[in-house]
Formats: structure tokens, sequence, C-alpha cells
């Protein structure tokens, strides 16, 4: 058994090529939802879905973000509207008084759907009024998730980093925004000043969640930040990886980041944007994944191989490097 830790795309990257390493049936992803957001009323989990789609066959790995060849025919139609009625588009946040009323897994991260800034394609969206609507009957974030990971055929077991919520909230000269916004609809801009992981002091981990980090964890090359530090920051899951076997992939090459904005987010933490920095931010690791062209000397064992994760033979081959470190500390 074996259990990923898994938010954005590097760890279902890893993932999209690891069956013949690590069996499906008996490795479990952990997902961050630090990121999702409720827009429109509906309650998207970007991480989640992506491991959904993935091992349910329908993931558009092009943009390694909703379903495959979707139509956006809502979506369209939203724009259309928003524009014909002069209403603003973009990130369109709720008020304050808005953000903790309603569903409680939602709270701290409500968006408008006018003009909705986030593209949702029809079939995705299908996906977030189902989860949303069997919440509103009553049922836990990770039940929901097991019901639509029985629905899209999944073998892994998937389960959500908490049924409590946590909102990741960039904090910025022009104030504060969730990640969604500050990524997906500002692109990143402006600088980061800090990151909150609004909730984590009342967020708890699930039984699940403790079960499957009872086994050896592995650490995809994730965004430190934002991906994996909404799950460090709930009661529970540090103390976990300080009494498990834990290897991490780096999502760098020494200080240069594989994609995303991981570089811009630590720095705005103050943490050193680079392997360096990301092992320092990991004293629970037992072992690391480099790259070949990584030379970043660690106090901890590393194994070394093309970190590249282009398709599924770059994805078994980094499998095949995190199965070794876990050999050695396991």
């Amino acid at each position: 058994m074996v259990t990923f830790l898994a938010g954005g795309t590097g760890t279902p990257k890893l993932l999209a090529g690891a069956d013949d390493v690590f069996d499906p049936a008996a490795t479990t992803v952990v997902a961050n939802t630090g990121d999702d957001v409720e827009l429109g009323g509906h309650l998207v989990c970007p991480d989640l879905d992506t491991v959904l789609f993935l091992d349910g066959g329908e993931l558009d790995r092009e943009t390694w973000w909703g379903i495959a060849d979707d139509t956006a025919a809502t979506h369209d139609e939203l724009h259309r509207l928003a524009d014909a009625a002069a209403l603003e588009p973009g990130p369109r946040y709720l008020p304050a008084n808005r953000q903790t009323t309603g569903r409680d897994i939602a709270r701290w991260r409500r968006f408008s759907g006018v003009a909705e800034f986030m593209h949702i394609g029809d079939r995705d969206r299908a996906v977030h009024v189902t989860r949303t609507s069997l919440l509103d009957e009553g049922h836990t974030l990770t039940e929901v998730t097991r019901t639509l990971a029985d629905a899209f055929g999944l073998d892994r077991t998937l389960l959500p980093m908490s049924d409590d919520p946590v909102a990741t909230i960039v904090h910025t000269p022009q104030g504060q925004m969730h990640f969604q916004e500050w990524w997906v609809g500002r692109n990143g801009d402006p600088d980061v000043e800090d990151v909150e992981f609004r909730g984590s002091e009342l967020a708890t981990t699930t039984e699940a969640v403790r079960d499957a980090l009872d086994a050896p964890v592995v650490l995809g090359p994730s965004n430190p930040v934002t991906s994996l530090g909404p799950m460090l920051a709930v009661e529970g899951i540090r103390d976990a990886l300080e009494n498990t076997p834990v290897v991490a992939v780096s999502p760098f090459v020494e200080d240069e980041v594989f994609s995303g904005p991981a570089a811009d987010l630590m720095d705005g933490v103050g943490r050193e944007p680079s392997t360096a920095g990301m092992a320092e931010g990991y004293p629970f690791a037992d072992a690391f994944v480099l790259d070949t062209e990584d030379g970043t000397e660690l106090d901890r064992p590393v194994v070394r191989t093309d970190t590249t994760l282009d398709d599924e033979a770059d994805a078994d081959r980094v499998a095949r490097a995190v199965a070794d470190a876990l050999d050695e500390v396991a």
C-alpha cells in the first residue's frame, strides 16, 4: 500500500504512468481541497477532479483540467448573458458576510457565477452539480468523492484531505484573494506577500485519511505552498508524516521550476524557491527524487533520474525512481 499526496498537475502527471509500479488497487490519493471554490452555487474541487478524470479515462491531457472534448455551451451562454446585461466579468468574490453562510464546506471561497472566471465544460459541470447536490443531502465530501469515484470506475482510492473547509488565501498589495482568483482570474498577479490556509486551525483529518497515512507516502512534484501546504496545515497530517516513510519528488531542478507559480509563491512566503527550499520545508521527508541535472546536496538519501513528466513513459521512469527511494527508507 502506498499513499500519494496530490495537488495541481505535478502528482497527477506522475500517476498517469505509474500503474505498472504502483498497483492502483493498492494506491490511495489524498487530494488538496484548499483550491476548491463555490462558483455559482456549485462546489468545484479541481485537485480531486483531476485525479477523478485521469483515472476515469476522461481527463483533458492538453490542459490537465476538465474533461477531454467537453462542450462549453453553458459557460459560453453565461458570458453572452453577462455581456448583454452589461454585467462586469472577471472574478466576482461574494461579499464577506456571504462567505460564511450556506454550506460550511464552501466558506471563505464563494464566487458569483456571473460570467464565470473559470472555464467549466458541460460534462464537467454535471460533476459539480452532482457533488453539491449530494453534499446538500447531508453526505460528507469523503462520501461524495467515493460515490463519484465509483461512477468513474476508479480502482484507486481517492480521498479529500478533510471534510472541513480550508481556503488558500493569497495576500497581495491589492488585498487578499482566493488562490483561484489570483492564479486563474488574474494570471498570478499581483505579487505574493503571504499565503494563508484559512480554516486549517479548525479542520481535522478523517479516519480514512488517517488510515491512508499509515502507509508509506509519496509527495509528488506539486507546488509546495498551495498544493501541499494546505494538507500540511490540517491537524494530524504533518504528525502522521513524521511516523511513516516519506519520499518527495522535487518540482524544481535546483532553482528552476518545471511549471506553475511555485517559485513566486515560495518567494512570497519567505522560502527559497528551489530544491533546497523544498527539502527544508519537508523535514519529515526521509528521501527525495531529484533530476539528474540537479546537483543540490541534501542531508537525506537522494535518487536521481530525469524527472521530466511529458508522457506516460516519463511517469513510469519517475515512478520507478520513487519506488527505489521508498525501498531505501521503508
